[in-house]
């Protein structure tokens, strides 16, 4: 990966804990008790990645190239090193209220005037170095700077930022987002309260039951007679190589793609003759692979968009649902969609299925193209769904991510399944690991 994109993707998730930590603030406003042992994990990722990786690189590799070759950005570069050597200060001065216990943190003027400071100053640094250094240095750097550039962010041997120091970061992010409080919507356990939605596990019958189904593009048949059930409540991965048929089928699960042959029942109803809308409103909803997030349109107005058929006093309600699981969507929310970074477009699409109020849900590709960190966000967002009831046919070609939160799963190879049992039992299978998880 180019140096300038590790860049402005560890932008991205700075912005998130910016946008985390005044929502945590806002928490501790209001009176609700937030668990110290959210900060602390908060301020070792900060002070870990952010301090000890994020400003090192950037301080080591970026802003000499860029002083070499634009003097005029001598002023902005000293200012930004001045707020690298004072983070950990600030930091250290909100650690300070920590250790008292919860309720010392309810409410507390100072600490709260903190996070909010210091929130405000990372966007305003994220916000400059986007402006005055990423920019620029796209046209003055040169070729070979951003070779010296890039080799050293990707050297994977590199104890500050290497593979496993990469793996300790993510283990740092996975704690917060495990502590963050619900309301906090990080995507580690909250689902925006979605739990009406067919909680019951057990059916005597799939509530989606596949038989012999085949569909083709002219002459070329892409699914060739598919078996496949999915109980309430059940999490099903569908895993396979590219071209596999994986999206073909939950396009025509969803009504997109025409079915040639077989039998599609929901809920015990034939769906061979329903329209795609019919079956939205029979509660299949679709998150399709891309996003197709509707770019010129506000992220409300997308999101409004998946409530289309649903009654007008319930949408209100689901709205603030999802805003509560994914604040970045609120706090954007009149922004036009394809202002969105790729991981909270997926969110958005994944959102807008959530306002149909699915029985069952679609997932195609939701991690793919995303930074790790994303995908760990995605994942965790699918777990938390899964726990709250809902019914999730995911499709996935990050086979150990999905096969490991699945109850059960299908291999899908040229439009057959050829392997089907339990997520374990899949990760388990010699053919299984050495086909799709490069074991």
């Amino acid at each position: 990966m180019h140096a300038l994109d590790i860049i402005q993707e560890e932008h991205r998730n700075l912005w998130r804990i910016a946008i985390t930590i005044d929502a945590v603030a806002n928490e501790l406003e209001a009176g609700q008790t937030v668990d110290e042992a959210f900060f602390t994990a908060l301020f070792d990722y900060i002070r870990e990645f952010m301090d000890g990786c994020h400003h090192a690189k950037e301080d080591g590799f970026l802003f000499p190239a860029m002083r070499e070759r634009s003097p005029d950005a001598a002023a902005v570069i000293e200012r930004l090193e001045a707020e690298h050597r004072e983070g950990p200060q600030h930091l250290r001065a909100l650690a300070g209220f920590l250790g008292q216990g919860n309720a010392a943190l309810v409410g507390n003027a100072a600490f709260i005037e903190g996070l909010r400071g210091y929130a405000s100053a990372l966007k305003l640094h994220v916000r400059t170095e986007e402006k005055e250094i990423i920019a620029p240095a796209r046209t003055v750097l040169l070729p070979e700077d951003w070779d010296r550039i890039t080799a050293a962010f990707g050297d994977h041997t590199d104890p500050l930022f290497g593979d496993r120091a990469r793996a300790e970061y993510r283990e740092l992010y996975h704690r917060i987002v495990s502590l963050a409080p619900d309301s906090i919507g990080l995507g580690g356990r909250s689902a925006g309260g979605f739990q009406h939605l067919d909680a019951a596990r057990t059916a005597p019958e799939p509530l989606l039951q596949v038989r012999g189904l085949t569909s083709s593009y002219g002459r070329i048949q892409a699914l060739k007679g598919i078996d496949l059930d999915v109980y309430k409540g059940e999490l099903v991965a569908l895993v396979g190589a590219n071209g596999a048929g994986k999206t073909t089928f939950l396009r025509t699960v969803s009504g997109i793609q025409p079915m040639s042959g077989g039998a599609i029942r929901f809920a015990g109803r034939d769906l061979a003759r329903v329209r795609a809308d019919r079956r939205v409103r029979a509660g299949i909803c679709h998150s399709p692979e891309g996003r197709q997030v509707f770019g010129p349109l506000s992220i409300e107005d997308n999101l409004r968009l998946g409530a289309y058929l649903r009654p007008a006093g319930q949408v209100d309600e689901d709205l603030e649902r999802v805003y509560a699981m994914f604040p970045v969507l609120q706090e954007k929310r009149l922004l036009p969609a394809g202002t969105l970074s790729g991981g909270q477009q997926q969110m958005l699409a994944i959102s807008r299925a959530l306002m149909g109020r699915p029985r069952l849900l679609l997932l195609d590709e939701p991690s793919m193209g995303l930074a790790p960190l994303l995908v760990e966000e995605v994942f965790n967002v699918i777990r938390t769904l899964k726990a709250q009831g809902i019914t999730i046919l995911l499709v996935e070609q990050n086979a150990f991510a999905a096969l490991g939160i699945a109850d059960r799963a299908y291999v899908l190879e040229t439009g057959n399944i050829v392997l089907s049992g339990t997520g374990q039992e899949m990760i388990s299978n010699e053919q299984v690991r050495a086909a799709y998880l490069g074991m």
